[in-house]
């Protein structure tokens, strides 16, 4: 039976219908969870540029890493809309880490869709436990967004692969015990020359570099990573040779719909937050609410939020369904993560100096934000996807 969720903030009118009443059960376990065993600890992650393995065993334990995972492999057997509320509630908290999403909603799909038996029985219960952490090595240094110009080479000999190339801006990079590897197996054919392999870290040759210095996302490890004669064997690939970019393309719509989900709750806790500390801040003898700029400012804010979650809701409902396409999907990263931009930057200029401070929430959330605009392929790449169905 679905349900009205409670309202993420003053900004939202319209009842949210898309969620039933074990989501709202779910959300409120993930809730409390992040506030005992996430937020508390978010300075000591950013200064080490890392979480611990203990907050995953946990979150494991809890349920958390495999919410939407079938029960065969260790999970809940939930549907999207169980991983959306963890995007909102992560969003909600400012936890930029640890990279849940990228964990379980990005790489437990695709070995869920295209991995073997054998693959599923040996990863996904460890995913899902928490005992195994996941990456995915598609960026490299001279492609960025452009993943037809992978160099990473993965050449066959017998029954294995020998895997030379590098990767940066990886995500659970030090920390990871697995990697989705893109990689080059007929170079000839362009983008239909690409596979996808699942490499265990402590493989001979794979090499770990530095854990990169970021503006923001400071809790959340981002590695360079070196293959030097690596043998993978060939029993690790993920689907068929030179099948790897059909399966990327299907599954990057859910690739940027959950930056949109993050990117939407992300604005109205923004909202939120600053709407109260206008009210409380005083300014020549009265509230900085009191002034008919700041209140015009957060009206303008409400709105385009409001309109944001009307069209997120209808998407993530449309992707549990199965029925949400690239083009709607580039749409929504777009339309969200620019509004959350606006929305952030005003809320950090209502803050004043205090908006600037990393102590307050509004800053590490204006810091964090900014790369949403490039993860999952940058909003230029989305424009492109757009028009060219126009």
């Amino acid at each position: 039976m679905n349900g009205s969720s409670t309202r993420s903030g003053p900004a939202l009118r319209i009842p949210r219908t898309i969620f039933s009443e074990e989501h709202h059960a779910y959300r409120d376990m993930v809730r409390k969870f992040i506030a005992a065993e996430v937020t508390p600890f978010m300075a000591q992650w950013e200064e080490a540029g890392q979480t611990p393995r203990e907050i995953w065993l946990k979150a494991g334990a809890a349920g958390i890493l495999g919410a939407s995972l079938s029960e065969a492999y260790g999970g809940s057997g939930g549907d999207f809309l169980f991983d959306a509320v963890l995007l909102e509630e992560l969003g909600r908290a400012g936890a930029a880490a640890p990279a849940w999403d990228l964990h379980s909603h990005i790489v437990m799909p695709y070995i869920g869709r295209y991995g073997t038996e054998a693959q599923k029985q040996h990863w996904l219960p460890k995913m899902a436990s928490g005992e195994a952490i996941a990456s995915i090595g598609m960026t490299e240094p001279n492609s960025g967004s452009d993943v037809q110009g992978v160099r990473t080479s993965a050449v066959r000999d017998g029954d294995h692969y020998v895997v030379n190339g590098s990767k940066t801006f990886i995500t659970n990079g030090i920390i990871g015990d697995l990697i989705m590897l893109v990689v080059k197996t007929a170079p000839e054919l362009g983008a239909r020359g690409i596979s996808l392999l699942l490499v265990d870290t402590s493989t001979p040759g794979y090499r770990k570099g530095r854990n990169l210095k970021k503006v923001g996302n400071k809790a959340q490890d981002t590695a360079e990573l070196f293959f030097d004669d690596m043998r993978v064997p060939v029993s690790a690939r993920l689907g068929e040779e030179n099948a790897g970019w059909q399966m990327l393309m299907s599954e990057l719509v859910q690739e940027r719909l959950i930056v949109a989900v993050r990117a939407m709750a992300i604005c109205e806790q923004a909202l939120e937050s600053t709407t109260d500390y206008t009210k409380s801040r005083k300014a020549f003898g009265r509230s900085v609410f009191e002034f008919q700029n700041t209140r015009f400012k957060l009206a303008d804010m409400a709105t385009e939020t409001q309109i944001g979650r009307v069209f997120m809701d209808r998407c993530i409902e449309m992707h549990a369904r199965g029925e949400l396409d690239m083009h709607t999907a580039a749409m929504a990263k777009v339309w969200t993560t620019e509004l959350q931009d606006r929305v952030l930057d005003a809320c950090v200029q209502l803050h004043g100096g205090n908006g600037y401070m990393w102590e307050y929430p509004i800053a590490r959330a204006w810091a964090d934000a900014r790369v949403h605009r490039i993860y999952a392929g940058t909003n230029e790449i989305m424009r492109e996807i757009i028009g060219r169905q126009l």
